[in-house]
């Protein structure tokens, strides 16, 4: 089997993954490959996690996760299976609008497909969009934190009694300045004395 061959059979498993067949046509079950049809906004809203009410999420939690017992599941775990079952509701949302014709049976096969398929990816996907925002967060926060310490800087020395206490100061450091190189200049002006030569020999 050539590279080519290889490489069309894998996108052939990929798809296959990613669509289902209904009424002799096919629907995708990644909503990114939707992406050709979204506007900036729902784009955003697909692509963020925390868009849905957390009622909403709690509530269809068996429903992607059948298996799984909520109450044992650590903070961070919860928190990312909660992001994958919002892409879930998501998607969901996504195929029945860009598909009004499906019937109800047709979206359980959709979502049974999805559930087997796609948990693992949208549970990855969550967990690098929580990094990218913890990323961007830390990011802001240091630059609040730096902005905010030039300002109180600025702040500080625009007070008429930080002008005051400043003056002494400044002119302090510049009499020392001037002070020395006064005496720099005055050291290399006066001529270097040098001892008269010692005569050699004997009278």
């Amino acid at each position: 089997m050539t590279a080519a061959q290889e490489q069309d059979l894998q996108l052939q498993r990929r798809l296959q993954q990613d669509s289902i067949l209904l009424a002799g046509k096919t629907i995708y079950i990644n909503p990114f490959l939707y992406w050709r049809r979204f506007d900036s906004n729902t784009d955003r809203w697909l692509r963020e996690p925390g868009q849905l009410p957390e009622e909403q999420i709690a509530v269809n939690r068996s429903r992607f996760y059948p298996e799984l017992d909520w109450t044992l599941l650590k903070d961070s775990d919860r928190e990312i299976k909660d992001g994958a079952v919002e892409m879930f509701l998501k998607s969901m949302e996504l195929i029945g609008t860009f598909h009004p014709e499906l019937s109800s049976g047709h979206l359980l096969e959709v979502e049974r497909k999805m559930a087997i398929t796609k948990k693992r990816s949208f549970e990855r996907w969550v967990e690098k969009s929580y990094r990218r925002r913890a990323k961007q967060e830390a990011w802001e926060r240091r630059r609040f934190d730096r902005d905010r310490f030039w300002r109180s800087w600025g702040e500080w020395l625009a007070l008429e009694a930080t002008h005051h206490a400043l003056a002494p100061a400044v002119a302090l450091l510049v009499l020392t300045g001037v002070g020395g190189w006064w005496l720099g200049s005055s050291h290399s002006s006066c001529p270097t004395l040098l001892p008269p030569p010692q005569q050699t020999g004997v009278r």
